[in-house]
């Protein structure tokens, strides 16, 4: 019987890209037959990550130089999946590394984050499917890092990750994820709105898993959950996010109305 938190890290630091996504979706599996054993960790300690497992390429640059192209040429579309297979590739090891890195949490917690890095798994392969109908790969435009930048900057509790990992950069994906489709389906790009209808049903999921577990993180250390995000996100974000926020799926993903009220203010407000 394998161990879990070994296993995550095996699969977290694995670079070849099919390898990885096989292992994370064989994760799963095994987690639901349960063959998968949790210990204390204690011969097997977390250690920071600066680089988890991933291909030579994409180069890595600033975010200002990952260029927009227009969606009305295949370019512009070349581009739009290309940048969100690397956002689903990084979402992987998020996910193994929150298996991984943090021990004390009831086993629907593994559960879940071994659900996330499959599915995460299941819409890079969607996309990179559909990256060979524009004769591009994986690796073939530049990237940049911020969402694993992130992860290290939350891998110190679990509750602040749960905070800044899933409920503000996952949930974006959910604000601008429907205006990229309606993009899409303005120049009959039929095929890749498909997929993003995929991601878009399933990342609700993944922000309404961050949500859970960050109330449970707070109704453990008996913090008011709305005040607790609101400090995070003061303490974090140099800028608060921005509008327009879909409303709806937010609130399917977890959030409360009381929350995206204050996500308006603090953006009206923000000193």
């Amino acid at each position: 019987m394998q161990n879990l938190y070994r296993a995550a890290h095996a699969c977290l630091m694995q670079a070849d890209i099919d390898q990885k996504l096989v292992g994370a979706q064989q994760l799963y599996t095994a987690w639901q037959q349960g063959d998968l054993l949790r210990d204390n960790g204690s011969n097997f300690p977390v250690q920071p990550i600066l680089i988890p497992g991933r291909p030579t390429k994409p180069e890595l640059v600033h975010p200002k130089q990952v260029k927009q192209r227009k969606l009305s040429t295949p370019e512009g579309r070349r581009a739009l999946l290309h940048a969100v297979a690397h956002i689903e590739f990084n979402a992987i090891n998020l996910a193994l590394d929150a298996v991984y890195r943090f021990r004390e949490l009831p086993d629907a917690y593994y559960g879940d984050w071994l659900q996330v890095a499959a599915e995460e798994a299941y819409h890079f392969s969607l996309l990179r499917a559909r990256m060979q109908d524009f004769s591009c790969a994986y690796g073939d435009l530049p990237a940049h890092n911020g969402l694993w930048e992130q992860a290290c900057k939350t891998d110190h509790d679990v509750l602040v990750r749960m905070a800044l990992a899933p409920r503000v950069l996952e949930a974006r994906g959910l604000d601008v994820t429907p205006g990229m489709m309606q993009r899409l389906r303005e120049v009959d790009d039929a095929e890749t709105v498909e997929i993003l209808i995929i991601i878009l049903r399933d990342e609700i999921g993944h922000v309404r898993i961050g949500s859970r577990w960050f109330h449970y993180c707070c109704a453990q250390r008996g913090l008011e959950p709305d005040a607790t995000f609101r400090q995070l996100l003061r303490e974090a974000l140099p800028a608060p996010l921005r509008g327009p926020f879909y409303t709806e799926a937010r609130l399917q993903a977890g959030f409360s109305a009381e929350e995206l009220e204050q996500l308006v203010d603090m953006e009206k407000n923000w000193v």
